[in-house]
């Protein structure tokens, strides 16, 4: 994984590797509350009301209750170790503004994609986009009011995923919950770099 990786002039120690994660999913499936509940410092939020004009746009079935929405992009930190550090960046869940995507995913080693349990279609975007643009992902279903009546292959299933993509049952409102899953993404990762040092030795070699 990339990273800076100074040594401080005062300590000798190096500098953490900052990675970072794109936090995605569908219109109100939990992003915010999921980087609100693992951020270590006060999260930045572009939040707005949800208007009388956008109730023609977006799709509230399963959802009335929402009455704000991210309009750009959601931030926070946590640190997972002494040598690593998460930025986290949420992504607006409209379709209408899914062109900021593919700038949020400028340097991004992995995602994160959150389903919403009630509505685990209304991810597929987020799946495909990730998918076509080779960035490692793992799938988090948020359970809304601490309930998973489907299984993750079930999910796994719904979703099409292959195999390789780890699916976890997950609380956006927990921290541990939400950090399991951020462990779970940098595992892949680690695992997903091995592999390609794994192929380049082999190509090499023959």
């Amino acid at each position: 994984m990339t990273g800076s990786e100074t040594t401080g002039p005062v300590t000798g120690r190096s500098a953490p590797d900052a990675v970072k994660i794109l936090i995605a999913g569908g219109f109100g499936v939990g992003k915010t509350t999921l980087v609100g509940s693992v951020s270590e410092i006060a999260p930045l939020r572009t939040e707005e009301l949800l208007s009388a004009a956008s109730l023609d746009v977006d799709d509230l079935a399963g959802i009335e209750e929402k009455t704000a929405t991210t309009v750009a992009l959601d931030f926070g930190r946590i640190t997972v170790s002494d040598d690593l550090v998460l930025y986290l960046f949420g992504t607006p869940g409209q379709q209408r503004f899914w062109f900021m995507w593919n700038d949020l995913a400028l340097g991004a080693l992995g995602a994160v994609v959150l389903v919403d349990v009630r509505r685990p279609r209304s991810s597929f975007a987020a799946v495909d986009f990730f998918e076509h643009r080779g960035i490692p992902f793992v799938v988090a279903v948020n359970g809304f009011h601490g309930e998973h009546p489907y299984s993750a292959e079930a999910i796994r299933e719904s979703l099409a995923l292959s195999e390789n993509v780890p699916v976890l049952l997950c609380d956006a409102r927990v921290r541990g919950s939400c950090r399991d899953v951020l462990i779970a993404l940098i595992d892949r990762l680690i695992g997903t770099a091995r592999g390609r040092l794994g192929e380049d030795d082999s190509v090499q070699g023959g």
